[in-house]
């Protein structure tokens, strides 16, 4: 954990030191604990589709999590067997991976928004012996039993179903005691596929230390979280490291309340709704959950919030949504930055520093990370390079399950290449530019589409926006840009060349978009980052 009582950044670097024991369990750390301290302290609530609020106690994951990890030893599941665990945010899904974790299984998360293809995909791959769903996943699943030989069992909360058992009626005939499996730090806990964008997924595999290693920049992001009276939600699923791992784990650990939630669909209303009704002090928004709260007119007119932080991470924020923040939540959103492989390595921290719009922050104490070029060399201040963090490192993946390969190429030397260009000053300050292949080359320049975009939704008619460099004779890449209106906007080639001009007058000559078209939406990724390839395979073909 970092020491709350420092001054500054240099003060909280100076002090900081990793703690990782000899012996150490991700399900223990974050139930058991606490469990035996506080047991009546609140840990989880849950508020449902329909408004119903349930509160759970450290006490009561821990009994759910001991009687699962029971039911998953008595059908046969061992240390390094893997447990995929497909459902949303909810009580199941928190205590599913605990007993997993428990039992020194791998845990695998799973978007309840796959289709066939892509559970196929991950429980085939991972040689997944268990699955831990709900009705909509039972039913996905039916359809490929027989394709996926090693899976053994499928329970569904919901109750039988199919092929599928009931979870709740299973779990009650064991016992509410569990001797948990003694893991080390290294021993593998998680598989977290990436998002796909490139090639198909690739399952990182992290040991219980990732917790640790994750700590850090999770304190850092909301001004030390941990303080009294905390408690934090997000809307990122929990099937991905974001929310997993940057909020319901590490939360979990500090003792800080989670607030679990399941919208039918994501909406500026419902989520200043439920931040006002659950009295919610931290949050993780990712950046298009800013994007979509920002349209909402006049928030503070509607709702009262009482916010202590604001974390954003997955693409960069700018001036816009930054200025934004304060004037909606009272506070400066805190960037932060990593990837599945290594994640929570550079933050802001307002408490300590002030911001900087367009810079991701400072390397969070106990990583290191630089600029290095494809050998693996690092770069002076200002150049442009390979966003690097160096090993060993807590937080840092054990490697690509079953793909030496790729584990092999993830690095230069001791660097692991995240594959996002960037540059650091010297004072350690780091900016994204964009993912290597996002980078556009016009006319000799070397532009970042992240500036562009924050640039783009400035303007007053503007919702969301995509660029990309198209393929053009003379230029090598012109910027184009994909644009969401805002409702009610009618596109027009009058609002084109006015948006066009906004970003020349406002950036500069060569970075505005050259071509702007008008589009209804925006392709995304399950973690709702812009899928630029698919935008420039767009491009591409316009021609």
């Amino acid at each position: 954990m970092l020491p709350h009582d420092a001054g500054s950044y240099e003060d909280l670097t100076e002090k900081f030191d990793w703690d990782i024991p000899e012996r150490f369990n991700i399900g223990v750390a974050i139930c058991d604990v606490w469990a035996e301290k506080e047991p009546n302290r609140e840990a989880l609530v849950f508020v449902n589709e329909d408004g119903d609020i349930a509160s759970y106690t450290y006490a009561d994951l821990q009994r759910l999590s001991n009687q699962l990890a029971n039911l998953l030893r008595s059908r046969g599941v061992q240390p390094g067997d893997r447990i995929g665990v497909l459902l949303p945010q909810r009580p199941a899904t928190a205590y599913a991976h605990i007993a997993a974790l428990k039992l020194g299984a791998i845990s695998i998360p799973l978007f309840t928004l796959f289709g066939e293809e892509a559970l196929e995909y991950r429980l085939r791959d991972s040689g997944a012996k268990v699955v831990i769903t709900d009705q909509d996943g039972a039913d996905k699943l039916a359809g490929l039993r027989d394709r996926l030989p090693e899976l053994t069992t499928v329970f569904c909360v919901d109750g039988e179903t199919g092929d599928a058992q009931d979870l709740a009626s299973h779990m009650a005939g064991h016992e509410d005691t569990f001797e948990a499996f003694n893991t080390t730090p290294d021993d593998p806990a998680i598989i977290i596929y990436t998002s796909g964008t490139t090639g198909q997924p690739k399952g990182a595999l992290h040991g219980h230390r990732v917790l640790l290693g994750h700590l850090p920049g999770v304190e850092m992001s909301h001004d030390f979280l941990g303080q009294p009276g905390d408690r934090i939600w997000t809307p990122a699923d929990w099937a991905w490291i974001g929310g997993l791992l940057d909020v319901l784990m590490p939360a979990l650990f500090l003792g800080v309340p989670v607030v679990a939630c399941r919208f039918k669909k994501f909406t500026a209303e419902a989520a200043f709704e439920l931040l006002q009704d659950q009295k919610i002090r931290n949050t993780f928004l990712p950046p298009t959950a800013l994007k979509m709260m920002r349209q909402c007119e006049n928030p503070l007119a509607h709702w009262k919030l009482d916010l202590r932080s604001v974390a954003s991470g997955g693409e960069t924020l700018g001036a816009e949504l930054i200025d934004w923040g304060k004037k909606t939540f009272g506070l400066t959103i805190n960037e932060f930055y990593g990837q599945t492989e290594c994640n929570m390595v550079v933050s802001s921290c307002t408490r300590l520093m002030a911001s900087r719009p367009g810079i991701m922050g400072r390397a969070v104490p106990g990583h290191r990370v630089a600029i290095v070029d494809d050998k693996g060399e690092e770069l002076p201040a200002e150049t442009l390079g390979n966003i690097a963090i160096k090993r060993p490192d807590p937080v840092m993946f054990l490697g690509y399950w079953n793909n030496p390969e790729a584990t092999e190429n993830k690095f230069a030397g001791d660097w692991l290449l995240t594959g996002d260009t960037g540059l650091c000053d010297a004072d350690g300050w780091l900016r994204f530019v964009g993912r290597d292949d996002d980078v556009i080359t016009s006319s000799g320049y070397r532009i970042g589409p992240g500036e562009i975009e924050d640039c783009l939704i400035k303007h007053p008619a503007v919702a969301m926006a995509g660029v990309v460099g198209k393929p053009d004779a003379q230029r090598t890449e012109i910027v184009k840009a994909y644009v969401v209106l805002k409702n009610g906007v009618e596109p027009s080639d009058t609002l084109a060349k006015e948006i066009a001009n906004f970003v020349k007058t406002r950036l500069a000559a060569h970075e505005y978009p050259r071509e702007v078209t008008f589009v209804d939406s925006l392709p995304l990724t399950t973690t709702g980052k812009v899928i630029r390839r698919a935008l420039r395979a767009r491009a591409e073909k316009e021609g």
